[in-house]
């Protein structure tokens, strides 16, 4: 059960963190004056898809501390590189950004390295 809260942490955070990019590309450019700014992350704020995100952030949090109380932080924690490998995927995939080679050694090398750090 503990490689599932895992799982869940991830998918929360995942999720948060595309749908936050998701409304502030809708949202438009961030303003130059501080007014507003402040006007422009309030709407954010209240915005239900980034409150969802809020949420899901939230449940990711409690989702972890479920997994800290059955695993070693230092067995665990690797996994959480796995959000890399699919935030560089679905953000090419839904918000065409760019896919290079270099990110993709890059996130390549962080599931090597979950891959040894994950061992004993």
């Amino acid at each position: 059960m503990h490689y599932i809260y895992i799982l869940l942490t991830i998918i929360f955070t995942v999720y948060g963190q595309l749908v936050v990019k998701w409304q502030v590309n809708l949202a438009g450019d961030f303003p130059a004056s501080y007014w507003d700014k402040s006007l422009f992350l309030g709407k954010l704020l209240i915005n239900p898809w980034v409150v969802s995100a809020m949420v899901a952030t939230l449940i990711a949090a409690m989702s972890w501390m479920a997994a800290m109380t059955q695993l070693q932080l230092s067995q665990a924690y690797p996994f959480m590189g796995l959000s890399f490998v699919l935030i560089l995927l679905l953000s090419g995939f839904f918000f065409q950004e760019p896919v290079t080679l270099t990110k993709i050694i890059g996130v390549s090398l962080i599931v090597v390295g979950i891959a040894i750090g994950s061992q004993g």
